[in-house]
């Protein structure tokens, strides 16, 4: 569908890509991944057209279409919500158009025999049937369908796009994007807009996708759900890895083993030839060997490595001492205008050296709460305590407005650091991104995502004992992450967060509370636990509104009508039973296959994690297609057993009520 081939590309003398080639079809998922700088989003706009490289090309076939989204900047004014994802239904818009002018033609016509009559109705039937082939008249229902799954309410849909904030204009040209259904997908930090559902919405979307994906994000478990090819982008080469983000780590981890190696070994080499060289060089007899030296150092092809900074051991300043209760919420109810309440009679407690992670929709009132919790935002009703010496630290986005644009990006650590953590600012500044002379620049010219990281990383070293954390991971990559999810897990305080991005949070918390319907509700655990208690609750919900699967109503006995209870008891009980044994009996068959899938997933497993795998002549693509269908498999067989645990639960409810009622 797209090939690059031999491209290169340079900003200054920094070299981004040389002579890289890929090749992106079907319905490949790939991933692209590196430091931020090294040239993914730059890779993205060249694929698409938005920019052109300095050598190579890029060849598109013919039926290819490109759909690309970039990380911020898109504003849509002028229109309605819904109105303006329509406009990108495409060839859909314009055979309706032509249609209804087809239409309008028709109607206009009286000689229903006459040639042009008969040409139009030719005409207006290939329109229906190419109309039809594109599912036009499902476009409504899939319009809504996207909204809704991108966290748009039905209200929404009449209001004008100039009313939604940068994250939503960014949430509408996705929809569109999905709407205008693209040969070639290519997604910039699409995470960075989504709360925890929507960006769960998205993810399965994606993996159903019928053309290619591909995508930068910082979000882990996003890149592992959905890609199978990773791209690293380091030193001005691409390399390949044919599975997911924790396969390329693994892998990766292996390759740069062996790396090393060869590049111990070659410069092991050198320093032998080097020394030859230098010893004989002025020795006649030895000037035909010198020079055969020098002509093969020169043809040597050096081994380079990455050069990697070292990791950070960043560690909070102690947590100050407090009581045991950090925070208690009252009865508390808050709204903007009088009228409509954002969150109501909520109750909370919270407890010293808590991990606890805030969940819900955009527009549930997260951020409200965490503001209110922060002291930054009044409340109308109810009452909130912070705790016997309690001392809180509140970061969001505009938080960077408050840094001084004077100052440069090390004075302005300088003024919060204290203790021991003021012989290691260069390097947690190095965690956040600010490498080299950055740290001499003045906030004033820095960028927002660059001011964001600066005002999280001064926060992080001022002393506290609550650390109240909304979106901390927006404008990090992956290592920046690692390190300020390290450092949270060692933390001895309090930490309340608004995150979207699972794997940073499942790191942390202990406890997760969604904040839905102007209320809150706990769960415990991290953000794996609390979208497998939703994911049975959603079952558990479909079970009772469906009557317990509408596929196998007949394996449920009509136990309600009295007279057949009184007319045939014993039958009715002697049926009953009959179902519950075959229930167990399928339960059986299903947990079989269950450990069977599961013995052959682990098998897979040990091989791919020893280093045999890689150099043992295995087909590594197959062998991890196989290893992700076998998931797949599983995750279904899981879905299948829990629902028929379900209906023997049922089943054996309604016994038990049948025996009750003939007592």
């Amino acid at each position: 569908m797209i090939s690059l081939n031999n491209i290169s590309m340079r900003f200054g003398a920094k070299v981004l890509f040389n002579d890289v080639s890929l090749r992106i079809s079907g319905k490949d998922r790939i991933s692209f991944v590196g430091s931020n700088g090294a040239g993914k989003s730059t890779l993205l706009k060249i694929i698409c057209g938005l920019a052109k490289a300095d050598e190579g090309e890029v060849a598109v076939s013919r039926h290819t279409t490109v759909g690309y989204l970039p990380q911020e900047g898109i504003v849509y004014t002028g229109k309605t919500l819904y109105e303006e994802v329509y406009s990108s239904a495409g060839d859909i818009n314009k055979i309706q158009s032509e249609m209804e002018e087809i239409e309008k033609e028709l109607s206009g016509n009286q000689d229903t025999g006459s040639d042009e009559y008969m040409d139009l109705l030719y005409e207006y039937g290939e329109l229906q049937e190419r109309f039809e082939q594109l599912e036009g008249f499902k476009l409504k229902s899939k319009i809504e369908k996207i909204l809704t799954g991108l966290g748009f309410f039905e209200k929404d849909f009449d209001r004008l796009t100039d009313e939604f904030s940068g994250g939503w204009q960014m949430r509408i040209e996705i929809a569109k994007l999905l709407l205008s259904n693209p040969s070639i997908l290519l997604l910039d930090e699409p995470t960075n807009h989504l709360d925890i559902e929507s960006l769960i919405w998205v993810e399965n979307y994606l993996i159903n996708y019928q053309g290619a994906v591909v995508l930068v994000s910082h979000d882990r478990s996003f890149l592992d759900n959905i890609t199978r090819r990773t791209l690293e982008i380091s030193m001005g080469n691409v390399t390949e890895y044919s599975g997911n983000y924790s396969f390329y780590k693994k892998e990766k981890e292996i390759r740069k083993e062996h790396l090393e190696n060869q590049f111990n070994n070659q410069q092991k080499y050198l320093r032998q030839q080097e020394r030859f060289i230098e010893r004989f060089r002025y020795k006649a007899t030895k000037a035909r060997q010198v020079q055969s030296r020098i002509k093969q150092l020169d043809k040597v092809e050096l081994v380079e490595i990455e050069d990697e900074e070292s990791s950070v051991n960043f560690r909070f300043p102690p947590a100050t001492h407090s009581g045991k209760i950090s925070l208690e919420i009252s009865d508390l109810t808050k709204n903007y205008d009088g009228v409509n309440n954002v969150i109501e009679n909520i109750n909370l407690l919270i407890g010293r050296g808590e991990k606890i992670a805030f969940v819900g929709v955009n527009g549930a009132g997260k951020s409200t709460l965490m503001r209110i919790i922060a002291r930054l935002e009044n409340f109308q009703k109810g009452d909130v305590k912070i705790g016997h010496l309690v001392t809180i630290k509140f970061y969001a986005q505009n938080q960077a407005e408050a840094l001084n644009p004077e100052k440069t990006v090390l004075q302005t650590m300088e003024e919060s650091a204290t203790g021991e953590i003021t012989k290691n600012l260069r390097s947690i500044l190095g965690s956040f991104l600010f490498r080299g002379d950055d740290v001499f620049k003045k906030v004033g010219v820095l960028s927002g995502g660059e001011k964001s990281r600066l005002a999280l990383a001064k926060m992080l070293i001022e002393q506290s004992n609550f650390l109240v954390l909304d979106e901390p991971t927006n404008h990090l990559d992956m290592r920046s992450k690692e390190v300020l999810m390290n450092a949270l897990q060692k933390y001895e305080g309090t930490v309340v967060i608004v995150s979207h991005d699972r794997e940073f949070i499942d790191g942390i918390v202990d406890k997760v509370i969604e904040v839905k319907n102007k209320n809150i509700k706990t769960y415990y655990g991290n953000a794996a636990d609390y979208l497998k208690a939703k994911e049975n609750e959603l079952k558990k919900s479909n079970n009772i509104n469906d009557n317990l699967v509408e596929s196998r109503k007949s394996d449920v006995p009509k136990i309600k009508n009295e007279r057949n209870v009184k007319a045939n008891p014993k039958s009715l009980i002697k049926e009953m039973n009959k179902k519950i044994e075959s229930s167990k009996s399928r339960l059986k068959v299903q947990e079989t296959e269950i450990l069977k899938i599961e013995n052959e997933i682990k098998t897979k497993e040990n091989l791919m994690s020893g280093e045999e795998f890689y150099k043992g002549g295995y087909n590594i693509m197959q062998f991890t297609g196989e290893y992700n269908l076998l998931k797949d498999k599983l995750k279904n067989k899981y879905t299948e057993w829990e629902t028929e645990t379900a209906e023997l639960a049922e089943l054996e409810s309604k016994l038990a009520e049948l025996k009750s009622e003939i007592k």
